[in-house]
């Protein structure tokens, strides 16, 4: 055998096996675009609370999720955060009635009472203002230092994660019950109903009542409450609960169930002030009101894709109201 014709049958087998390799392989990627969905591995249900999203969907949205928002972790033990607030002295600036703290200690110092506040505030708002309170200031005598900033500390360098959600779960906890909206002092309740977070909250005309503007950290003036059965703005703060985003474009009407009165209807029309977009309406809430109804027919304003089901339904929620704001 010639050593040309050697080279020749020694080329042509490598051909094969390469042809043969890139067969393997080939059959290999066949077999993967092939399989049936049956035989991949199930996704799993993403936790309570999460939301999925592509990376595409991350960019597209300027990095994160669209309406996302910082959330503080749940789970915390309000048993642990009340025995923090006992330890730190928190109660000597805040108090909290019939929580069985010392009076305050008299020294100068002075914070808005935390009874019922849980209710007024979400407890992002809270952590922000134990770890930053300089972060939103409420103006006037004696809650602003010299210095212009507020006269709480801050405690970012001396609670741990785990202590601080313990203790917004405690102040949280401190919702006067967490059943009724209180008239006459500006206090507000939340409720989810489908699609939408409702934050309802209504302003005597007169003004004063409890500023619930501000927290642990936003030191708040507290004034009485005015007459609950004096005109005054109900408003009606309507979100989406995936996005966070208040939806425009839909009929509010608010129902007011009193004793021994017929039921009163007011429809609450879009505006926007300084508490921003809400529906709102003028209305007298005498001491006899019982309830507050809202009904939220569906939105009037063309929703794509696979949201236009969830905002096609009339949604109804109910308000307790009670009189502990007199």
């Amino acid at each position: 055998m010639t050593q040309r014709r050697t080279m020749i049958i020694i080329s042509a087998a490598v051909a094969v096996g390469a042809l043969a390799a890139v067969a393997t392989v080939g059959a290999q990627h066949a077999g993967h675009s092939m399989a049936k969905p049956e035989a991949a591995a199930a996704k799993p249900d993403a936790p309570a609370g999460s939301r999925r999203v592509t990376m595409e969907e991350l960019h597209s949205s300027g990095g994160v999720p669209r309406g996302w928002k910082f959330t503080l972790p749940g789970g915390g033990d309000p048993a642990k955060g009340r025995q923090l607030f006992a330890d730190l002295e928190c109660y000597k600036c805040h108090a909290i009635s019939g929580g069985g703290f010392p009076p305050g200690g008299g020294d100068g110092k002075t914070g808005p009472e935390l009874t019922g506040m849980g209710a007024h505030h979400p407890a992002e708002y809270f952590a922000e203002s134990i770890l930053a309170p300089n972060a939103v200031i409420v103006e006037g005598p004696g809650f602003v230092g010299p210095d212009g900033g507020s006269i709480m500390p801050s405690y970012a360098d001396s609670l741990s994660v785990t202590q601080l959600v313990d203790l917004v779960a405690f102040i949280k906890s401190q919702d006067g019950g967490g059943a009724h909206a209180h008239h006459g002092d500006g206090g507000t309740a939340e409720r989810t109903a489908g699609p939408y977070r409702i934050r309802l909250m209504f302003h005597a005309a007169d003004g004063g009542g409890h500023d619930h503007g501000a927290a642990a950290g936003a030191h708040a003036h507290h004034a009485p409450s005015p007459r609950a059965d004096k005109p005054g703005h109900l408003m009606a703060f309507v979100s989406d609960t995936t996005t966070g985003e208040s939806v425009p474009y839909l009929p509010v009407t608010a129902n007011v169930q009193m004793k021994g009165a017929p039921t009163k209807s007011v429809k609450l029309v879009p505006m926007l002030d300084g508490t921003g977009f809400h529906y709102g309406g003028d209305v007298a809430l005498p001491s006899s009101t019982q309830r507050i109804v809202l009904s939220i027919g569906p939105t009037t304003m063309r929703v794509m894709g696979a949201d236009r089901a969830r905002f096609a339904r009339a949604q109804t929620v109910v308000f307790e109201w009670s009189a502990s704001g007199q």
